[in-house]
């Protein structure tokens, strides 16, 4: 199983079937299997806190929620996780595109690629790192176990090492 069928069975494993995203071409290996896929309502959205607030109405409905962005638009989502996700101790797992690493073309990904996950410690959200398949099964689900038992989000970071990273 390759990284991105990986993430979409750990998913359905933890019955998360509403998936709010912001499109990315990184992240699209994901979401067009998600797409194509009936048990999944994907929903596009224009910004990021709009994904984390659709992820949030889905839960308070009773229905397992995520969302994929970049984390250039992270920073975007941090008032809506800050004042929405954290106080509500709702359990969205977010699987975060990490920009700015080894292999990065655009100047002006880097900097909030590396200041994501300092902002996810201020948050005191925890967060894992994806640079390789190995034991990625046993990461994201071990993610998803703790998100829905610590009623907190969680995030995922997705590098350009694990997913190979954008060409343009």
């Amino acid at each position: 199983m390759n990284w991105a069928e990986t993430i979409v069975q750990a998913l359905k494993n933890w019955d998360t079937s509403l998936i709010a995203y912001v499109p990315d071409i990184s992240i699209d290996r994901v979401t067009s299997r998600i797409d194509a896929d009936p048990f999944f309502h994907l929903v596009s959205c224009s910004r990021e806190e709009e994904a984390v607030g659709v992820a949030v109405g889905a839960y308070a409905t009773g229905r397992n929620s995520a969302v994929f962005m970049q984390s250039s638009g992270f920073g975007n989502s941090v008032n809506a996780i800050a004042s929405l996700c954290i106080p509500a101790r709702t359990p969205i797992p977010m699987f975060l595109n990490l920009r700015g690493g080894p292999g990065e073309f655009n100047i002006a990904q880097v900097p909030m690629g590396r200041s994501t996950r300092p902002i996810l410690d201020q948050l005191g959200l925890v967060h894992f790192t994806l640079e390789d398949e190995y034991r990625m099964d046993n990461i994201v689900d071990g993610a998803m176990k703790l998100c829905h038992a610590n009623r907190q989000p969680v995030a995922i970071c997705l590098t350009q090492l694990l997913h190979g990273g954008k060409i343009a």
